[in-house]
């Protein structure tokens, strides 16, 4: 997976088509990522001891890793991620403006 935690991420695809956000979490094995205020559910919890009057709680709901696109640092628009070797490390790169990131 090229988009990683901490990221900065453009919604291309879907409801919230438009949005921006920072990757909150990655689920690689099934190719997800949470985006924060993005895809955002609500959850009804219900009264306990703790909470006797229950609540609505904001959810952020994974949502496909092919449905955002990196922001590109240099741009800020969406890009795609690449990969080349720097002084023998392994470096992701946006391809829209080539400038590295992270």
């Amino acid at each position: 997976m090229k988009i990683l935690k901490g990221d900065k991420v453009v919604v291309i695809a879907g409801k919230d088509k438009g949005k921006e956000g920072i990757v909150q979490a990655v689920y690689p094995k099934v190719n997800k990522v949470v985006v924060e205020g993005v895809n955002v559910h609500k959850k009804h919890k219900k009264p306990t001891q703790q909470n006797p009057e229950g609540s609505v709680v904001d959810m952020y709901v994974p949502i496909d890793a092919s449905n955002v696109a990196l922001v590109d640092p240099k741009t800020k628009k969406a890009t795609r991620v690449g990969y080349r070797i720097e002084k023998d490390k392994k470096v992701r790169y946006a391809k829209r403006s080539g400038s590295k990131i992270g």
